[in-house]
């Protein structure tokens, strides 16, 4: 049975840790990294917190053994105008991008920025492909989820084996993903109609951020 009872200040801060360390690490502390962020001297302390966290749904252990961020309550006012956005990880072709097993946790973002009445999504960005684009390496970008886009839109595409960030450019009979990099490895993709896109890119959450 879920338990309702009010969170305490270190189930608080415990949840707060763990959302700071999916930001700035893309992972949840261990008990002992957790034990240090909350001043304890033992693991069972965290492990005790850790378990009524799970009994409030807060948070879900995984079969590998680490745990998820399966709910992000309100911390505070500072969370008033915020909303929680799913922070997606590896995303394989033919799987659902917000598939359960894609996330990692909820980042709380701005509503002036993730507006009410669409979906959005947060993804690690991969790779120098987009660099002149300003997205580089462990990025985090923010993607509105949509399967339409328009001439010139930075676009998260489902092709081969997982998730590309490109440009899209359509002519008359075919689409273009294009690269914008540093890096003349990465050539344009030429597609028809017969690939995914799962988004626009909305915003850019530089790692030297974080």
């Amino acid at each position: 049975m879920k338990n309702n009872s009010p969170f305490t200040n270190k189930q608080l801060e415990a949840i707060s840790h763990i959302r700071n360390w999916l930001m700035q690490k893309s992972r949840t502390p261990s008990i002992r990294e957790l034990m240090v962020e909350l001043g304890y001297k033992s693991p069972r302390s965290v492990q005790d917190i850790l378990q009524q966290l799970e009994e409030k749904g807060v948070i879900k252990k995984l079969d590998k053994g680490d745990y998820q961020l399966v709910m992000d309550p309100d911390l505070g006012p500072v969370h008033a105008q915020t909303t929680n956005i799913p922070l997606v990880g590896v995303v394989s072709c033919g799987m659902p991008i917000l598939a359960e097993e894609n996330i990692e946790g909820y980042v709380p973002v701005s509503t002036s920025i993730a507006k009410p009445g669409s979906k959005y999504f947060l993804l690690h960005a991969q790779g120098d492909s987009m660099d002149r684009a300003g997205i580089n390496e462990g990025d985090l970008i923010l993607v509105k989820q949509q399967p339409t886009a328009n001439e010139g839109d930075k676009v998260v595409a489902l092709i081969d084996s997982g998730a590309t960030i490109k440009e899209f450019h359509r002519t008359k009979d075919m689409i273009i993903l294009k690269p914008n990099s540093s890096n003349e490895r990465h050539k344009p993709i030429i597609l028809t109609d017969d690939f995914q896109i799962q988004g626009i890119v909305l915003a850019i959450i530089p790692k030297s951020w974080r």
